[in-house]
């Protein structure tokens, strides 16, 4: 979700009302392909045996006819006969209201810029790789792109509510961060994490970070850093409890009670938690 200290008041030159703007496909340069190409070929290398199930089966949505950066006029004919969605274009991050509206519609924003080949591994602002390659597999399940589009929809709800930071840090630990539980182990689904050669790795591999399953007000009480990988991963059991979650709870009174408590912070366990894996802190440590 977005950092709105980055964002300006109004779209910016070239770009229409609702932040959209031409992707432009044809202005990619041969090097930007180039770096589309190794950053997808490493990681689609790396994924199988680490992605969910849901991933992997939307990257195919990825394969399209031409090299390089994907065309998202051609994207969205697929995604709209899987599941409705579409990717739109903007020039970089977008408010807030313009990101839940855009989402309750179900369009996905994206950027359509991409990374320098210096910045392989890691970029602050999100770019046409992290957008598409790390979101949009999962736009192609019909269960997590619902539980996208009521996201979305709480998202309009929160702002209202003052309550934008815990539907935040429920994005960040779900669609940014999150792991899943399947019959083959601890897989990843996060667009964070699956964008990420490195922590693609660290997630499930390292022992230094805990993974707790998934609490919803737990959840939305956590801090979290944008800047360095995750120490708390949190593990859903199913995108079907995620989305039952999500639109069977009253967030509004649950807002309310998470005014009153302290936030958690990173890398915290709480007595109550569920850890399925204790972490030994050790990366947190090194940084030091």
């Amino acid at each position: 979700m977005n950092d709105d200290t980055h964002v300006l008041d109004s779209p910016p030159s070239g770009a229409a009302p609702d932040w959209t703007i031409d992707q432009h496909w044809d202005r990619y340069t041969p090097e930007e392909h180039a770096t589309w190409d190794t950053l997808f070929a490493r990681q689609a290398k790396l994924l199988p045996g680490r992605a969910s199930n849901a991933y992997l089966r939307g990257l195919d949505v990825l394969k399209l006819s031409k090299p390089g950066i994907p065309d998202f006029a051609e994207l969205n004919d697929r995604l709209a006969g899987l599941t409705g969605w579409q990717v739109v274009a903007v020039p970089g991050l977008v408010p807030d209201d313009v990101f839940f509206d855009h989402m309750a519609n179900r369009r996905f924003v994206a950027g359509n810029f991409i990374r320098r080949p210096d910045q392989l591994d890691y970029i602050q602002e999100p770019d046409v790789f992290h957008d598409v390659f790390g979101h949009v597999p999962m736009l192609a399940d019909p269960v997590f792109a619902d539980y996208l589009a009521a996201y979305g929809r709480g998202g309009r709800r929160a702002l209202g509510l003052d309550a934008l930071q815990y539907l935040g840090r429920l994005y960040w630990y779900t669609v940014e961060f999150g792991l899943i539980a399947e019959p083959e182990g601890l897989r990843i689904y996060g667009s964070g994490i699956v964008s990420s050669f490195a922590e693609s790795q660290f997630a499930l591999d390292d022992p230094s970070p805990n993974r707790i399953a998934f609490d919803l007000a737990r959840v939305m009480r956590t801090e979290y850093r944008i800047d360095d990988f995750q120490q708390n991963y949190f593990v859903i059991p199913s995108f079907d409890e995620l989305l039952r979650l999500t639109v069977e709870t009253d967030f509004a009174p649950l807002y309310e009670e998470l005014k009153a408590l302290p936030g958690i912070a990173v890398a915290t366990i709480e007595a109550d938690d569920v850890v399925l894996t204790r972490g030994t802190q050790a990366y947190a440590a090194a940084k030091v």
